[in-house]
């Protein structure tokens, strides 16, 4: 044992990926259907450092040890910031509409409230401005915001054991965190007397994408006559894209403008409930399959590798008339959607073309299909704008009475994130990067982070643990508290106050603690992607408030 101490204290790298190597098994391990995720990483990271960076251990080594997991976990904590934001910004510039603004102020105030419970605790309880930054980080489980707070305190003591106190109460408090939003799951049902399923059933109006897509034929009777796109949109509000179309025994492609006429045969794509409801709106199911005659005209599946495909509306591309094609479907992720003139393509997505039989090798050369290429993330730009993100993350912000205020490591490069990822494309440059390249880059920049900043607190975990024991039970209740008047307040305040759907509002609780392992739950109950459309409008305000409150209380509860 003491040989393998040795070594890992002398070979840092080694001592990283021994935590990740230990924590990423840990992460998979489901008690009752959840598990810890990353944080498990964060916890073997805190084990290995207590057991290496121990008091004997030569100083000039614990430097060393200690200066290289810092810039370990600084770079992880950039990239997955600077990543997340990327992913997100569709998301958070779409929160502001009405029905996002709403779901935003219950988040908004769900975070206030529980922030001035933590300062509340703090004087009860007498733990100083650190160790409720913590406590907060913990119980909402964001990263993000602990590694701001820790940046925060090391702006003003080089101390060890200041600097692991917000590591302390957030890893007690994580736990909590996770099970309480996923027990208030079950209870918000029975005490809100739904039927979450039911309730699915009538909601129209959100959209989380789908599992799975259709195409069926409509035979156009009088009641479609004239009809178009939009009024199917509008008046039906059926999220279907229109296909090919049979007119007097010749085949067009159906553009979303054309009016339709009585005997029309329109082949369209979209979720199976939708689809009803068109075929309600417009005529009834056609006797052919249309769908499946390719004697004209037939769909090909490609990747968007195209950089000019990129960034730009679709009504912008004008394919049906300048290519003589159409997409009838796209995956973005593991989610089916039906585009439409506003859909804007990135990088990664997988596309369905519909266009004449001897076109389909001149579609494919349009958009890309190279997988090659989408492997190959554009570091250039991704630099350039981490770089930016990180400038911005530097900038003071007086507020007052000798306090400045940095959004840091973690602030700049989200911020920056969010507003490159709103605009896709600068000129020439690309921001975003493919779906799958951005999840691998936030993956691995959480695990640096949760390894690095782990092993760093290892040694000032021991000693705080070791001195007072009483900070475990303080913590585990501390979270315990605020995590459930937090939720039962996003339950009343959105369910109660907004009127929002019990689905949706699961994935705002989710959203409101930014924890995966939840939404993964409050789907599974719900048995649909409701909660998906809370979780994506709140997430990113809900992690932006928390780096910003969490550094807050440094000061409020000082």
């Amino acid at each position: 044992m003491s040989f393998l101490v040795h070594l890992l204290a002398h070979n840092p790298l080694l001592l990283l990926f021994a935590v990740v190597a230990l924590g990423y098994p840990i992460s998979k391990i489901k008690i009752a259907g959840a598990s810890f995720g990353i944080a498990s990483i964060l916890f073997a990271g805190i084990a290995l450092g207590a057991l290496v960076v121990t008091p004997d251990l030569d100083p000039a080594l614990k430097k060393d040890v200690s200066r290289e997991m810092k810039l370990i976990y600084e770079l992880g904590l950039a990239v997955f910031v600077y990543a997340m934001g990327l992913a997100i910004a569709h998301s958070f510039w779409a929160s502001f509409s009405k029905e996002g603004i709403k779901k935003n102020l219950t988040v908004a105030a769900v975070m206030l409230t529980g922030t001035v419970l933590v300062i509340g605790l703090s004087r009860l309880l007498h733990f100083d401005g650190r160790y409720a930054a913590g406590l907060l980080a913990g119980t909402f489980t964001n990263m993000p915001a602990l590694a701001g707070v820790i940046e925060a305190v090391k702006r003003t003591t080089s101390d060890t054991m200041a600097i692991a106190q917000p590591t302390v109460a957030s890893a007690i408090a994580y736990p909590i965190g996770v099970l309480v939003p996923m027990l208030s799951i079950p209870l918000s049902r029975r005490l809100f007397k739904v039927d979450v399923q039911k309730e699915a059933e009538g909601l129209r109006g959100y959209n989380a994408g789908c599992s799975r897509l259709l195409a069926r034929t409509i035979e156009v009777t009088e009641r479609g006559e004239g009809k178009t796109h939009v009024d199917l949109r509008e008046q039906a509000n059926c999220k279907v894209v229109f296909n090919r179309l049979k007119r007097n025994d010749h085949f067009i492609m159906a553009p979303l403008d054309l009016a339709l006429r009585s005997g029309d045969l329109l082949v369209i794509v979209g979720a199976p409930e939708d689809i009803d409801r068109a075929i309600a709106f417009l005529g009834r199911d056609a006797d052919v399959a249309l769908q499946h005659d390719i004697s004209e005209y037939d769909s090909t599946r490609v990747f968007v590798s195209n950089h000019d495909m990129i960034g730009r509306p679709l009504r912008d591309l004008q394919l049906p008339e300048r290519h003589n094609c159409m997409i009838s479907r796209l995956r973005r992720g593991d989610v089916w959607s039906v585009p439409d003139a506003d859909t804007v393509l990135e990088l990664g997505d997988r596309i369905r073309v519909m266009t004449a039989r001897d076109n389909i090798p001149a579609v494919e050369e349009l958009f890309g299909d190279s997988y090659r290429e989408l492997s190959e993330a554009s570091f250039l730009t991704f630099a350039m704008g981490l770089a930016l993100g990180l400038a911005v993350g530097q900038i003071p912000f007086p507020l007052g009475h000798g306090i400045v205020f940095k959004l840091g490591f973690a602030g700049g490069p989200l911020v920056v994130g969010l507003i490159l990822g709103r605009f896709h494309r600068l000129g020439h440059f690309i921001w975003n990067i493919p779906y799958s390249a951005n999840h691998t880059v936030r993956q691995f920049g959480l695990v640096l982070f949760a390894a690095g900043i782990g092993v760093i607190s290892g040694e000032g975990f021991r000693q705080i643990l070791s001195r007072n024991l009483a900070w475990l039970p303080i913590f585990l209740g501390g979270a315990f508290i605020v995590a459930t008047v937090a939720d039962a307040l996003a339950y009343w305040i959105g369910h109660k106050l907004f009127r929002i759907p019990l689905n949706v509002l699961f994935g705002i609780v989710a959203g409101t603690h930014t924890q995966p392992v939840v939404l993964g739950y409050a789907t599974q109950q719900s048995r649909n992607d409701l909660p998906n459309v809370g979780f994506a409008a709140v997430y990113p305000l809900a992690t932006i408030l928390k780096i910003v409150l969490a550094q807050a209380l440094l000061v409020l509860a000082g």
